[in-house]
């Protein structure tokens, strides 16, 4: 059985895109770390260049660890045309290029990951894009927002870093309505949890230096289409742009890929029980986590994913202070900025990944001075717990102490 016959997603994560090497045989994909290939003759590379035969000519145009890579991928987002990118802005980057065009309107999601947005509106805004920034977990207002002429409907679900979820299925039927592209962000669940193109979504995109990857050490993007006219002008601005990846770099994510749907689970089963304690904590005033009924789109959560995914976000009684505080107290969580790897990441999300976005913006989002975002990984529960808890106990000692004293000085 092939993966392209198993209806097993684990078993796609391991063969995907894996052929044994022609010439010697080998069971993992060569490293084809070569920036040209050579021709038998000009007649090939004449036809070559003209599309009249197949073959590889120049690795900005393509390269096999690359296509290895994208065939992978694409059959993962359950099948499609796959075009991997240098970085998930580059991703971005492509789609808006492609997609755009002088006096262009979109609509996204508010909550967007902070660049996704900034990039609109410091840089397509020169050329005339408009840009709607709603929440598109409310279908009503996003019905309201997009218009006639609007040619890009951009979804992030889960959003980054509130965890709001917009009905996919929904959203690109309001969008074709009007003829608009709808491109999701699939990087919070990967294709193990949410397959948006199976629900409406014309284009996905990851940013593969997360989930797919998953181990913190390369950078990368990827688009997937199932409209080969949409692949092939995607694939156009992409190369002609340069945003292409690296073959040692799309090596390395198909590796990562192997252990893709091991890891989520391991680090989902983390997080719904993580979720669970952090509620319960004296100094965490919320939380966000789609596998609590809590959550206001538990039910839909459950309907268009496949789990509940490794990210949460919750705030803390002492706010922004309190946060800080948070962070420089745990000892095992890693503060540091991105998510999806095997190993607990914490961050504070106003004051670096979205700190490019306007404050005003940012609450409106709500994204709060004091939320803290936390992608958990995949080590021992126990020590993971222990960590946190530790951790917001020294905080709700500091905060206690400090009461007390106001008090006294309040009584003296």
């Amino acid at each position: 059985m092939t993966p392209e016959t198993s209806q097993h997603l684990d078993t796609a994560c391991i063969h995907a895109g894996q052929h044994p090497d022609k010439l010697f045989g080998g069971v993992s994909i060569p490293i084809y770390q070569s920036s040209t290939f050579a021709f038998s003759s000009a007649e090939e590379g004449a036809a070559r260049f003209s599309g009249r035969a197949e073959g590889y000519k120049y690795t900005r145009l393509g390269n096999p660890t690359t296509a290895a890579l994208e065939e992978c991928v694409a059959q993962l987002e359950g099948g499609g045309i796959a075009l991997a990118t240098a970085s998930g802005m580059a991703a971005v980057s492509t789609a808006y290029m492609t997609l755009l065009g002088q006096g262009s309107r979109m609509v996204s999601t508010d909550s967007v990951y902070g660049p996704s947005r900034t990039l609109v509106e410091r840089e397509f805004s020169r050329f005339g894009v408009i840009a709607d920034f709603v929440d598109t977990s409310n279908l009503g207002r996003l019905k309201e927002t997009i218009r006639s002429d609007t040619k890009l409907v951009y979804l992030e679900t889960p959003a980054n870093p509130t965890l709001s979820i917009t009905d996919i299925a929904e959203a690109s039927r309001l969008a074709h309505a009007v003829g608009a592209i709808v491109v999701v962000d699939n990087t919070f669940c990967s294709p193990v949890l949410q397959r948006p193109l199976d629900l409406g979504a014309d284009i996905v995109l990851h940013s593969m230096t997360k989930f797919l990857n998953g181990h913190s050490d390369v950078v990368a993007g990827i688009l997937v289409t199932r409209n080969p006219e949409l692949a092939a002008r995607l694939k156009t601005v992409l190369v002609q742009m340069g945003g292409t990846i690296d073959p040692h770099q799309a090596w390395l994510v198909l590796r990562g890929i192997k252990t893709l749907s091991m890891r989520v689970r391991v680090a989902q089963d983390n997080a719904q029980r993580l979720a669970i304690d952090l509620t319960g904590h004296p100094m965490v005033s919320s939380v966000t986590y789609p596998g609590l009924p809590t959550h206001p789109q538990a039910e839909l959560a459950k309907k268009q994913m496949a789990g509940a995914g490794s990210m949460i976000s919750f705030e803390l009684a002492g706010g922004v202070e309190a946060g800080r505080l948070l962070m420089d107290s745990v000892r095992l969580a890693t503060l540091a900025v991105s998510l999806g790897g095997i190993e607990t990441l914490i961050q504070h999300p106003a004051g670096m990944t979205h700190a490019s976005v306007s404050r005003e913006a940012r609450l409106s989002a709500g994204i709060t001075d004091g939320l803290v975002r936390l992608s958990v990984g995949c080590e021992a529960y126990e020590d993971l717990r222990q960590d946190l808890i530790s951790a917001l106990d020294t905080v709700k000692g500091k905060f206690s102490i400090e009461a007390m004293e106001s008090r006294l000085n309040v009584n003296v």
